[in-house]
């Protein structure tokens, strides 16, 4: 009974009426009022950017968990199961609760008029449940933007945190980095702190956002260095050194921002020790953000913008500077997929083009054309390629839809699926 709820759960999130994108806040103000407002008891940091914060999130969660904190987490996309999206303590929402929260939320919406997306049901079953789980403290991802998006139905928050900014769903946010900065600077609210680093490519947009609703600026005080020793990854900080779970040369930027967040965090009336910072970043995991399977000399990687496929490509130099390179690689046809691939991919890797079940998925005679090198690859050939692989650093990147699909798609990648922590 739980999987056949879920299921027509899962049917009412995906049917053709909702499955889409429509920027706006008066269909998820809307159906929250109707719900008792539930966003407004909760203590949210609310956190924008175009790389970055899904790492920035899942790591502040994490360090407030290992603090002791019940706290709660929404993040998108999913990997696997829509469950992921929705975690308290690291833990998904059980399949019970997500299919009574978006039974209880389509009816209720339905009955209104109230044609909400995907999305916006998505987040307003987020707020309901950490509410209803009365959590101390919630960890909130924007989905597309910040100004329009679902997660902004908000008055108040601890903490606004803008995370790298740089071109990504231009079509939606703009095509310069200052009108998508100042889509992210929508999350700010009056009289609320905001903290972004000074490096931003958006920080002067930002800032003058921040300064017209009167709320205070902070930037990171300290520098973060990374080091990678004995195949071990470090993060020093404030003359501290502290063993950390995540690789990749971004997460310098993030983890400058989190550190600066505990910082203010401790003296607004948490308390988050040096313990329970050292535990969350030795433990910490973030499925399929370059993440790193020993077992199968496997990376996966859901680079999908320009700016990611820059910042990994330097952290593959860094990390793996020795390693022959096998691509998997997919996108979707509204990512900038050509100047991806060209960031990525030298001209002694080896590039297999994998073609996943996706209505905007980019054919593989049109990436042919842009790596002409690239082979088509099915998926006994890849489940081949990773069990015979010797040497070679596999990494499959790209599109999350495709990681997805591969990583549900047999005994094999169910395997890996349990190694990279998605369950």
């Amino acid at each position: 009974m739980e999987n056949e709820n879920y299921q027509k759960a899962i049917n009412l999130i995906t049917s053709q009426e909702k499955f889409h994108i429509c920027l706006g806040l008066d269909r998820i103000l809307k159906v929250l009022e109707l719900l008792g407002n539930p966003q407004e008891k909760l203590n949210i940091i609310h956190v924008a950017g175009t790389n970055g914060k899904g790492s920035t999130c899942a790591i502040l969660s994490k360090i407030l968990t290992c603090a002791g904190y019940k706290t709660g987490l929404y993040t998108s996309p999913h990997i696997l199961e829509y469950v992921e999206r929705i975690k308290i303590n690291q833990r998904n929402i059980s399949k019970t609760d997500f299919a009574d929260l978006i039974t209880e939320i389509s009816i209720l919406a339905k009955i209104n008029g109230i044609y909400l997306t995907e999305f916006e049901l998505l987040t307003a079953a987020a707020y309901k449940y950490f509410a209803d789980k009365e959590t101390d403290i919630c960890i909130i991802e924007t989905g597309l933007g910040g100004r329009l998006d679902a997660t902004s139905a908000i008055s108040k928050n601890l903490l606004s945190i803008i995370t790298s900014v740089s071109l990504d769903h231009v079509d939606r946010l703009g095509n310069t980095v200052e009108q998508i900065a100042y889509e992210k600077a929508g999350i700010i609210k009056e009289g609320y702190p905001l903290l972004i680093s000074q490096d931003n490519k958006g920080f002067d947009t930002v800032q003058k956002i921040a300064r017209e609703k009167g709320s205070i600026v902070l930037t990171p005080q300290n520098k973060v260095e990374l080091s990678f020793e004995n195949q071990k990854n470090y993060a020093i900080y404030n003359g501290e050194k502290y063993e950390f779970n995540l690789l990749g040369l971004w997460q310098k930027e993030n983890l400058e921002l989190v550190f600066e967040a505990v910082n203010y965090l401790n003296t607004n009336g948490y308390e988050i020790y040096r313990d329970a910072l050292k535990k969350a970043l030795k433990e910490i995991s973030w499925a399929c953000r370059m993440q790193y399977i020993p077992k199968f000399n496997l990376l996966i990687d859901g680079t999908h913008n320009p700016d990611g496929a820059r910042v990994l490509r330097q952290s593959l130099d860094y990390y793996f500077p020795d390693k022959k390179r096998v691509w998997i690689y997919g996108s979707l046809t509204t990512k900038d997929y050509k100047k991806v691939m060209s960031t990525l991919f030298r001209p002694e890797d080896e590039v297999y083009f994998y073609n996943f079940d996706y209505p905007n998925s980019v054919p593989f005679e049109k990436l042919k054309e842009i790596f002409s090198e690239g082979l088509p690859l099915n998926m006994r050939e890849l489940e081949y390629l990773i069990t015979e692989n010797k040497r070679s650093l596999i990494v499959i990147s790209g599109s999350f839809y495709m990681i997805g699909q591969i990583l549900n798609s047999s005994n094999l990648f169910q395997n890996i699926a349990e190694l990279v922590n998605i369950y």
